[in-house]
C-alpha cells in the first residue's frame, strides 16, 4: 500500500508521520486478535460516520446517555452494539461506565473485543484529526486481508485499576516482556494491554504525532519537532481540556 500523498499540503510532513500512517492501514486490513480484517475496517469507517450522527448529537445532550432511545446513523454491517461502542468513544467518552462495558459481552461484545474495538477507534481518529487540522481530505480505507482473529489474551492480564483487565506494572512475561517501553509505564499505556497489538499501534503512532514513551523523558525537546517541549505540553493539554480529558 503507498502512502498518502501529501503533495498538496501547505505544510511539511515528517516522514516518520507518513511511514507510521501507512503502516497502520496495512496492519488494520488484517485480522487482528479479535475482529477480522473486514470487520477492522468496517469499525474503522464507522469511527467517521460516528463524527456527524445526528442521534450521538442529540443523545449528548441528554442528562443521560443511557435513557435515550434512537438509532446511529451507520454505514456498516456491524452488529448494533459494536456499532454503539464505536459511536460513544467518538461523541460522548467521558460518560462511559463501568457498568456499560460490563455489559457488552450480554450484547455479543466480549471485554477482548472492545479493548481492541477501542484501539482502531482511537488510532483512526487521531489520523483522521491529523488530516482534518490540515484541510486534509481522508485517507482511503486499505484492501481487506483474508484471516482469522488469532483470539490471542495475554495470560497476566488481571483485573482492577480500570473498567478492563490490564498488564500488571511489573513482572511481564513471554511475548509481552519487552511491551512497556524501557521498562516504563503508565494506566494510560496500560489501558489497551489486554490486546497487546492494539497497544503496539497507539504506541507506534503517538511517537510520531506526539512523543516516543522514551521521548517524554526529554523535557526541553527534540531536533526533529518544530516547537519545544513546553510549546507542546501547553497545547496538548488545551486539547485535553477540551476534550474533557480527566486524565
Amino acid at each position: 500500500m503507498a502512502y498518502f500523498e501529501y503533495s498538496n499540503c501547505p505544510y511539511p510532513i515528517r516522514d516518520d508521520i507518513k511511514k507510521e500512517f501507512g503502516e497502520f492501514w496495512q496492519r488494520l486490513a488484517q485480522s487482528g486478535s479479535w475482529w477480522t480484517g473486514a470487520e477492522r475496517v468496517a469499525i474503522a469507517l464507522e469511527s467517521r460516520v460516528a463524527v456527524s450522527c445526528s442521534f450521538c448529537h442529540e443523545r449528548k445532550q441528554a442528562l443521560s446517555p443511557y435513557n435515550f432511545a434512537g438509532e446511529h446513523e451507520s454505514d456498516s454491517q456491524l452488529d448494533p452494539a459494536a456499532v454503539d461502542a464505536v459511536h460513544r468513544i467518538i461523541t460522548d467518552q467521558t460518560r462511559i461506565t463501568r457498568s456499560w462495558v460490563e455489559s457488552l459481552p450480554d450484547a455479543g461484545i466480549s471485554t477482548e473485543a472492545y479493548v481492541e474495538l477501542a484501539g482502531i477507534v482511537v488510532c483512526v481518529f487521531s489520523i483522521d484529526e491529523f488530516h482534518r487540522a490540515l484541510g486534509l481530505p481522508l485517507e482511503e480505507m486499505p484492501e481487506v486481508v483474508a484471516g482469522a482473529p488469532s483470539h490471542y489474551r495475554p495470560a497476566q492480564a488481571e483485573l482492577g485499576t480500570g473498567f478492563v483487565p490490564m498488564l500488571p506494572r511489573e513482572g511481564l512475561a513471554g511475548a509481552e516482556e519487552n511491551l512497556w517501553p524501557n521498562g516504563r509505564n503508565a494506566n494510560v499505556i496500560r489501558a489497551l494491554s489486554l490486546v497487546p497489538d492494539a497497544l503496539r499501534d497507539w504506541l507506534a503512532l503517538s511517537g510520531a504525532i506526539y512523543l516516543s514513551v522514551e521521548g517524554m523523558a526529554n523535557l526541553i525537546g527534540q531536533e526533529d519537532r518544530s516547537i519545544n517541549r513546553m510549546q507542546m505540553e501547553f497545547i496538548a493539554a488545551r486539547v485535553s481540556a477540551i476534550n474533557e480529558c480527566f486524565y
